[in-house]
């Protein structure tokens, strides 16, 4: 790997991980920067989520604060996060990789618009009335763990925006603060992270140099985030990944 592009990776990994842990879709700015440096889809997407488990791992400790008693909550969303996150990644092995190559891009639209509403969304949120339940009380019903597998299966496939998917999930089904919710929204990415990076490392070709290279620069991204993104207002962020997404569409499609 050329010294350029372990630059272009640093540089996106550590938007990337400061993504996740504030938005979610730090995949869009990595899986193009995975293109760019000459990786095929398929490789580069399972290369991606290798090197965004200690990202995800990071975000997690970053909004530990926000998890105090949110225990029974994870505990009931692991199962269906660590499987769905397993049956994508078993999808993207089994199908032809002509299917991801059609099928990315209409994916990454679709993260594209969900990262541009995703305001929209955390505002409703705000609007909603005091919540019913203490925080840390029992986790939403059948809806909230449908969700959360069928959410889980698209991030092991893909899994570009999932973070925003996963709260939008959340926002409808628990009642609880919005960092709050974002803290468990980082645990459970994570957990579909690792399981669908279990799958590829037994089974994919993994390009190891470009997955170091993002999983420490999505650590440091990670940390950065968590801090600031109490505070920041994340539009900027937004915007680099909306235009990482559309880089990353007109490749696939030209």
């Amino acid at each position: 790997m050329t010294l350029a592009a372990a630059l272009l990776l640093v540089g996106t990994g550590l938007v990337a991980g400061a993504a996740n842990a504030v938005v979610g879709s730090g995949s869009l700015a990595t899986f193009p920067a995975l293109l760019a440096v000459g990786l095929s889809p398929v490789v580069a997407n399972a290369t991606n989520t290798v090197g965004l488990v200690l990202g995800s791992v990071s975000g997690v400790v970053g909004y530990r604060r926000e998890l105090r008693g949110q225990q029974d909550r994870i505990r009931r969303l692991a199962l269906p996060a660590v499987a769905g996150g397993a049956a994508g990644a078993v999808l993207l092995l089994v199908l032809p990789g002509a299917v991801f190559r059609v099928v990315v891009p209409v994916l990454i639209a679709l993260a594209v618009v969900l990262v541009l509403l995703q305001p929209r969304l955390a505002r409703r949120a705000h609007r909603r009335p005091p919540p019913a339940r203490p925080p840390g009380g029992r986790a939403g019903g059948r809806l909230l763990r449908a969700g959360v597998l069928g959410t889980a299966v698209y991030g092991g496939y893909f899994g570009a925006a999932q973070g925003v998917l996963l709260l939008a999930i959340l926002q409808m089904t628990v009642d609880d603060t919005m960092q709050r919710l974002n803290g468990l929204k980082n645990v459970i990415a994570g957990l579909v992270n690792v399981a669908a990076a279990a799958i590829f490392i037994v089974a994919a070709r993994v390009q190891w140099e470009p997955a170091a290279v993002l999983a420490g620069s999505t650590a440091v991204g990670a940390q950065l985030g968590a801090v600031v993104g109490r505070r920041l207002r994340p539009g900027a962020l937004r915007a680099v990944i909306v235009v990482a997404g559309l880089a990353a569409m007109a490749r696939l499609l030209l």
